[in-house]
């Protein structure tokens, strides 16, 4: 265990395996650090990063502030609210009454506006508008004296590495700093992003904090998450402070026991999908976004997709993708350009050159809730979900290569959302 001053505590390392008795300790030693707070204001994420052990870190901070934690506000971007189900599930019996809904188009307040001359020159030249720090106005007029941003660092399509301020600026943020911030990742090009700390994106955010947010009492409370050798879920890395350090070590972290780079491109990958955590193409494409770089041309990614039930979780997004489909860079860039309902709703534009295989490779989505016409529709192959069952088993399946009766080698992935896989070759 390491502590500094303002609170800071760090702990983790590839092969270790934090306890949840170890991690209440690394917690409450960090809060004891902190001082007396009167006022707390708890941000977790949704449910769709139920395995980020945040739901975990809320209750412990929970079980320490008691009746000081006036607020939890799950930051949800453009994902549905939480149900009483999911908040139960994941936070266990910490009062549902506390637990606040993000209402990304309304409930905004812009503390400033990140000048377009500075995304301009971050971004080489790809995009020239400013970009509005937009965050939940509870944060302003909540009063608080602590906010408590919890969550894991994971490669990540949009920012390179996901969580710190990205869960405030994104998690809580508006329609016009969401859109923009996807935007403006999807221009740059997600495979220069990915795995890494440092981003445009990244860049925006951290202007942002430093310029806007100063008065703000943010901590982050940072996870580091993997496997372990018997498949299951181990805490590899827990760090707590302010600024950004804590970001930086759980970066360096997450990319030993998270990112797999490999020294061969892989014909066939077959990923399996929760269906508790993976309903729409908007979250299950994390199984293309983290294998495209080590898919090899020509060769092909299936998708099992038993709760794929729709394409957005957003009912105006979802309706963009089922309009427009996935397809390549240039041309979601010129439809975005030529029709005001994409060009104004630029993350579902950076959505689509996201799940685009550029006409690389192949993607057979096998969905649970979605028909062969839906899937096509949208420029994906349709694959029967009971047949590719029964052919890749995830119960028999093993996360890396298998090989298959037939002598087929398919490399198996059973949460895409845990890691990154690239061909050395692909990935400078």
């Amino acid at each position: 265990m390491l502590l500094f001053a303002k609170g800071q505590y760090k702990e983790g390392e590839k092969l270790q395996n934090i306890s949840f008795e170890e991690m209440r300790e690394g917690i409450f030693t960090a809060l004891d650090k902190l001082g007396e707070r009167k006022r707390v204001l708890i941000l977790p994420p949704d449910f769709t990063r139920f395995h980020s052990k945040a739901g975990l870190m809320t209750q412990i901070i929970y079980e320490y502030y008691k009746d000081a934690v006036k607020d939890i506000l799950p930051a949800l971007g453009t994902h549905y609210a939480m149900t009483d189900v999911e908040i139960k599930t994941m936070f266990g019996d910490i009062p549902a009454s506390l637990f606040r809904y993000h209402d990304w188009r309304n409930d905004i307040v812009t503390l400033g506006r990140v000048p377009a001359k500075y995304l301009e020159e971050i971004s080489e030249g790809r995009v020239n508008f400013d970009w509005p720090a937009q965050v939940n106005k509870i944060l302003v007029e909540g009063n608080y004296d602590l906010i408590l941003s919890v969550g894991q660092v994971v490669p990540h399509e949009v920012i390179g590495m996901a969580n710190h301020n990205k869960n405030v600026f994104v998690g809580t943020g508006g329609s016009e700093g969401i859109n923009k911030s996807h935007f403006l990742g999807a221009a740059y090009g997600m495979e220069r992003i990915m795995g890494r700390a440092d981003s445009p994106v990244r860049k925006v955010l951290d202007y942002a904090e430093r310029e806007f947010a100063a008065d703000l009492p943010l901590v982050y409370i940072q996870s580091v998450i993997s496997k372990d050798e018997n498949n299951k879920l181990a805490t590899r890395g827990l760090f707590i402070g302010q600024g950004r350090e804590c970001f930086d070590l759980a970066a360096e972290l997450s990319l030993q026991v998270n990112f797999q780079l490999l020294d061969k491109a892989l014909k066939k990958i077959v990923v399996f999908l929760d269906p508790s955590e993976f309903k729409s193409t908007w979250l299950g494409n994390k199984s293309i976004y983290r294998t495209r770089m080590v898919i090899d041309d020509k060769g092909e990614l299936i998708v099992l997709a038993p709760g794929l039930k729709e394409f957005g979780e957003d009912k105006e997004i979802d309706k963009l993708i089922r309009k427009y489909g996935y397809v390549n860079t240039e041309k979601v860039l010129k439809l975005a350009k030529e029709n005001e309902d994409l060009g104004t709703n630029l993350s579902a534009a950076a959505h689509l050159i996201h799940g685009s295989t550029e006409g690389r490779f192949n993607v057979t989505y096998c969905p649970g809730g979605l028909t062969r016409k839906e899937i096509e529709s949208v420029n994906y192959n349709y694959g029967d979900l009971n047949e590719m069952l029964k052919i890749y088993d995830p119960e028999k399946m093993k996360d890396g290569i298998n090989i298959m009766p037939d002598g087929e080698e398919v490399f198996y992935i059973s949460n895409p959302a845990l890691g990154l896989w690239a061909y050395k070759e692909r990935f400078k």
